[in-house]
């Protein structure tokens, strides 16, 4: 892909309502199994994949009875013949009118619509806007809405705009092509008040010359709704992208992320309800895909001795709001459209890892990565905070304005001017030092979820960026990293303590693969790092790297579990099959993918009846993926 920035597109999503759907594609980082199939390696990492095997080859079995911890009932690929069917958003706010009064201002529900004087919020009265020697023209007829700009091949050309896209602080807008693609125009409306400097025409690559033969041009395929945004916008997609044409003919349940994205179908429950409803509350959430009930019954109290919040019960290692939430909030290609609430993420979807052009070395964002790979960093996930505890999940808003929302569990003595070392009314609050911002798409402003401490004395060592000269520009980081010794000790205590390790093996330093293998081996430090630290050991084959690949392929977190597989890709099905066969049986989708790839052209002579079934399966798994990405 392009290595400019491409949020444009990153994580939208719809088109015609019809027909049957689920899920949808976002291959942002392309893996090479996903989209390209494999390529011939040097000869030194196949000498390196034999030491791993025979390393692996000494150790324990992968245990068959593994299980996806949190994890509802069946997996996306087991789901019946009889599963429910979509209900829409309506039907659910019959019974459920509170959640829809949260949801209906929200930017869920208007996250994609058609274009109507009701929905469209720019200026389309015959206006202008020059970029770079073109001007587009904006004006309405007989109630529709029109752009006169650059066409796919340079020449001005004029388009209906069909959907709108989103809601604050920007409104994009889509054109539908006769091939069936759906294009985000890349001039976009600012729908921030004027006294914000909003309501306004602006590019999303204001700084350069996006050509029509440019891969950014907004007709062309990174700014391709179906196969780029539509997942996330809508409700119920399946892209139907034929290859042998290349034609979309891509569908959806529902235009806007309604109810039934984030619970699954809801036919069951509504049956439920009507026959059975004032049945016990146990029964409550009978007929639903997924029970979203991690925070039922759960409370926080301060540690007498750490003064830190304490969940009082244990969290669970995949949490299926994280997973859920992480769907369209997380940086991701697309292997399955049979998505179900409540599982891994890894069911359905490869998520990207802390690599370079992504993050920083410690874990910050730098491209638009969203908030999910962020948020498994944090010493919040670890401790067992889930997206509803800080955000209401109909209205997506803050449960608290500001850094109110951290007080829910933190103790009031942290915006105390003692721990902040500022005073005033413009003095920071939680989230300016906790949660620093970047702007992506020009004016959104983005949070960073990986609630990690300011670090400056690691932006003198690795080069990152910190709080404090987020404010204090004017100064560098060594004088912040001397103002934070001053004030807390010299010792640096922080929980993301993984940077050095991805510093030197993105700067080629002779101790990379020690510390890497320190950070993949270390089961205190989130999975989410460990995972990433595994995969970029596949620069570095030894023993103790194979000892890590061995750990991995048994991991609990299945991320750590497809790192670990990452390293075989060079390897023959038969020298695989004692290591990973039992993978075969994954529960989770990707997992079994995966194997199933490294695992093809195992001599069928090798196999039983039942295991050439169970290889047959996983294959099939992967070819559906690599034609599910065909465009």
């Amino acid at each position: 892909m392009d290595s400019r920035h491409k949020s444009s597109v990153i994580n939208e999503s719809s088109n015609k309502e019809s027909a049957p759907g689920a899920g949808s594609t976002l291959p942002t980082r392309s893996k090479l199994f996903l989209l390209i199939g494999v390529a011939a390696l040097a000869s030194a990492v196949v000498l390196a994949v034999g030491l791993i095997l025979n390393v692996l080859a000494s150790g324990p079995a992968v245990p068959a009875d593994r299980a996806a911890d949190g994890a509802d009932a069946a997996s996306a690929s087991t789901v019946s013949s009889s599963a429910p069917s979509f209900v829409g958003s309506e039907t659910c706010i019959s019974c459920h009118q509170d959640a829809g009064t949260l949801w209906r201002p929200s930017q869920h529900a208007h996250a994609m619509a058609h274009a109507t004087a009701d929905t469209v919020l720019a200026d389309f009265n015959d206006t202008t806007f020059d970029y770079f020697g073109i001007t587009s023209r904006f004006f309405t007829k007989d109630g529709r809405f029109f752009v006169e700009t650059d066409g796919p091949h340079g020449d001005r050309e004029t388009f209906e705009v069909k959907y709108t896209f989103g809601l604050d602080p920007l409104q994009q807008y889509l054109v539908e092509f006769p091939d069936g693609r759906i294009q985000a125009l890349t001039i976009t409306w600012d729908s921030r008040p004027k006294a914000e400097g909003g309501q306004r025409w602006f590019h999303l690559y204001p700084n350069e010359k996006i050509g029509h033969d440019d891969p950014l041009h907004w007709t062309k395929l990174n700014q391709n709704w179906n196969f780029m945004c539509a997942e996330c916008h809508s409700t119920g997609v399946a892209k139907n992208y034929d290859p042998a044409t290349k034609r979309y003919d891509t569908t959806w349940k529902e235009i806007t992320v309604g109810c039934e994205g984030c619970h699954g179908e809801g036919s069951a429950h509504v049956a439920w309800a009507k026959e059975a409803g004032q049945g016990s509350p146990a029964d409550k959430a009978l007929g639903l895909l997924a029970r979203f009930n991690e925070r039922s019954g759960v409370t926080w109290s301060l540690d007498p001795e750490t003064k830190q919040p304490k969940r009082s019960a244990p969290p669970m290692t995949v949490r299926k709001e994280v997973e859920m939430c992480g769907r369209c909030h997380a940086r991701r290609g697309v292997i399955s459209e049979a998505f179900v609430p409540g599982q891994p993420l890894s069911d359905s979807h490869q998520v990207a890892l802390i690599s370079r052009g992504l993050y920083q070395p410690d874990g910050q964002m730098l491209d638009e990565v969203y908030n999910y790979g962020s948020f498994k960093q944090s010493k919040m996930f670890a401790a067992g905070v889930t997206c509803s505890d800080c955000h209401d999940p109909h209205s997506a808003k803050l449960r608290a304005p500001g850094g109110e929302v951290c007080l829910q569990c933190h103790a009031s003595s942290y915006e105390e001017p003692s721990h902040t070392h500022h005073e005033g009314a413009n003095a920071p609050d939680c989230i300016s030092c906790h949660m620093p911002a970047r702007e992506f798409m020009v004016i959104d402003t983005r949070h960073d979820h990986a609630f990690r401490v300011p670090r400056p004395d690691l932006s003198m060592k690795l080069g990152v960026d910190n709080t404090c000269t987020d404010c204090h520009s004017d100064k560098p980081a060594k004088w912040a990293a001397a103002a934070i010794e001053d004030r807390y000790g010299p010792e640096r205590k922080g929980y993301q303590s993984f940077g050095p390790a991805f510093h030197a093996a993105w700067t080629g330093t002779s101790d990379a693969a020690a510390l890497l293998a320190a950070v993949a081996e270390d089961e205190a430090a989130p999975s989410f790092v460990r995972a990433s630290a595994l995969e970029e050991l596949t620069a570095y084959p030894s023993p103790r790297t194979a000892g890590a690949v061995r750990a991995g392929l048994s991991d609990p977190d299945p991320m750590m579990r497809l790192a670990a597989l990452d390293h075989l890709e060079t390897a023959s099905g038969a020298q695989l099959w004692p290591l990973i066969s039992t993978l075969l049986d994954d529960p989770v989708h990707g997992v079994r993918t995966r194997a199933g790839f490294l695992l093809a052209g195992t001599p069928e002579a090798d196999l039983s009846d039942a295991d050439r079934a169970r290889l047959d399966a996983a294959e099939k798994a992967f070819v559906d993926s690599q034609v599910l990405n065909a465009d």
